[in-house]
């Protein structure tokens, strides 16, 4: 069985080592001026050391370079293309065919992956990308497993083939989208979505024998949010995927927290391992349960298994999850004694919490019996996170490393 490629988002360098540890295979990343994500805190010398520290630990790192440039972008293309040059990350992402040209003339030792705004939705388009000398292609969300499966068994052997296996969904096709242009002037494809299709909405109908009098359609008080879509969830279909030859799975969301890497990407590796280790007793409960326990909207396998699968939108503009929150990372851990937890919600006595444990699916839960002020070491019954990387002390239950995740169930 060949060994699939588990690939996670990272928004910063920090997020690239979450990932790591958490089981991520390789990450993708990339500046915020090129890539489709500008609120993405990773700038060159970041991606230098992400970079660096995947390499040093045998990990993988593609960068995106994946807008739809202007001509006046190409100068820093060039520049960012001799870096990366230099840098030999594994997979550079471009879906633009005149920064693709560039790769070529500029980062000739660097593997290009075609990115998923290609909207590469057949084996005929892989093909002609392969022959423009494309090293991956990054399937578009659309396809169904009868066409991946049609792709993978006629393409070159040595094309690569990536797809989406987890997170949100552009309400249009593969993230072409305008939308978000039109109402707020912030291009989706230059990397600067507003994500407006997650906004909600009112409704009016219009007779048209009676211009100007609006009637109202409404979900409820706030309108609709029927442009959203819920997110993208194939733990159950892994198998099938796996089985397949598919190169590489991805996960989505270099925009989201520690917390939420952490999360996932722990449910898709243990899934994906324990499958290859025992692919006859594959429960993907387990997974599922870990993922709901972080989730913020309805999940969806969208087009996998049906191309007529409605489950698709979110009507209810729901971002939140109503039982569980980021609770803290583990900063310094000391055995027997008092560790060193950053915060990111509010923690009190007698919250219960839960350690993410890397490569196991199981999370060991725990009380919170006792807290101390990290700087007067005096016992305190609560905090809040006030600053940026507010700390408290408090005692772990088991031996811990750094940058473990706890969750905090509400």
């Amino acid at each position: 069985m060949k060994k699939i490629e588990l690939l996670a988002p990272a928004g910063s360098y920090e997020k690239a080592k979450t990932a790591f540890l958490y089981g991520a295979d390789a990450v993708y990343c990339g500046t915020s001026s090129l890539s489709l994500r500008t609120r993405a805190d990773m700038q060159n010398e970041d991606l230098v050391k992400t970079i660096q520290y995947a390499h040093r630990i045998g990990k993988r790192v593609h960068v995106t370079l994946n807008i739809f440039a202007w001509d006046e972008k190409y100068d820093e293309i060039i520049e960012m293309a001799k870096l990366l040059n230099e840098l030999k990350p594994d997979g550079i992402i471009a879906a633009d065919g005149g920064v693709i040209e560039v790769l070529k003339q500029y980062a000739p030792n660097v593997d290009i992956h075609v990115s998923t705004q290609a909207n590469v939705v057949s084996l005929h388009d892989a093909l002609f990308w392969h022959k423009l000398g494309a090293k991956r292609v990054i399937m578009a969300r659309e396809m169904n497993k009868e066409q991946l499966k049609y792709i993978m068994e006629n393409k070159p052997k040595d094309l690569e083939v990536e797809t989406f296996i987890h997170g949100a969904i552009c309400f249009a096709f593969s993230g072409r989208c305008f939308l978000s242009d039109f109402l707020s002037c912030r291009s989706a494809n230059l990397g600067d979505c507003a994500q407006s299709c997650r906004w909600s909405y009112q409704l009016y109908a219009e007779e048209k024998n009676n211009p100007g009098q609006l009637m109202p359609i409404e979900t409820n008080e706030y309108g609709t949010s029927i442009f959203s879509s819920k997110d993208l969830c194939l733990i159950k279909e892994i198998p099938e995927i796996i089985e397949m030859g598919i190169d590489s799975v991805k996960i989505e969301g270099r925009l989201k927290t520690e917390y939420y890497l952490a999360s996932i990407i722990n449910a898709y590796r243990n899934a994906i391992d324990d499958y290859e280790k025992d692919p006859e007793h594959y429960d993907y409960t387990k997974y599922l349960k870990e993922i709901e326990k972080v989730k913020t909207r309805a999940l969806t396998t969208f087009y996998f298994n049906d191309r007529n699968n409605k489950d698709i939108q979110d009507y209810s503009g729901r971002q939140y999850n109503e039982d569980y929150e980021f609770g803290g990372k583990v900063i310094t851990y000391q055995e027997k004694d008092k560790s060193i937890i950053e915060i990111k919600n509010k923690l009190q006595v007698g919250d219960e919490m839960e350690i993410i444990i890397p490569y196991k699916i199981e999370p060991y839960s725990f009380k919170i019996e006792k807290l101390w002020d990290v700087d007067t070491k005096e016992e305190i019954s609560e905090i809040s996170p006030g600053v940026k990387g507010q700390k408290v002390m408090m005692k772990l239950p088991i031996s811990c490393e750094e940058n473990w995740i706890l969750r905090r169930k509400k």
